[in-house]
């Protein structure tokens, strides 16, 4: 039989149960357990007549080191273009250098912290500095005439 005093004793122990689920959910979901990448860089690397030259066979080595000469990690996508890594991550700029059998570039890469729900950093803006450079902003990638 269920008493009065055992009746009480059940009804706290279910309220101290679900205050610590409640304190415990509120922890939980007010946590920055987010992050936001930058999005990827991608190059298409192309001569005048628009042929990517990786698929034909023109560009075989290339490499990007930044200003602290610190190599970058370069994918080739399935598509022949180049996917730079881990670029962007920083509040500034950073200064790049790409290295390949036909033709050196230099570029800089203009990044801020990102200002939305989640710690994050963004690439605000992208700039080929030196020899003049045929540079098309696709969307979605740079495609770069070499010559």
């Amino acid at each position: 039989m269920l008493t009065l005093r055992k009746f009480i004793y059940i009804r706290n122990t279910m309220k101290k149960i679900f205050i610590f689920l409640l304190a415990t959910l509120l922890f939980i979901s007010c946590e920055k357990d987010c992050y936001n990448a930058p999005l990827p860089i991608i190059f298409e690397f192309v001569n005048s007549s628009n042929e990517n030259l990786i698929a034909n066979g023109t560009l075989t080595t290339y490499s990007i080191q930044d200003e602290n000469n610190v190599g970058v990690q370069l994918s080739k996508t399935s598509d022949n273009r180049v996917l730079l890594e881990n670029v962007g991550a920083y509040n500034g700029t950073k200064k790049y250098k790409f290295f390949s059998n036909i033709k050196d570039l230099d570029f800089s890469i203009q990044s801020s912290e990102f200002n939305g729900g989640c710690d994050g950093y963004q690439i605000n803006k992208l700039t080929f500095t030196g020899i003049d450079i045929d540079v098309t902003d696709e969307k979605g990638y740079y495609k770069i005439v070499l010559e």
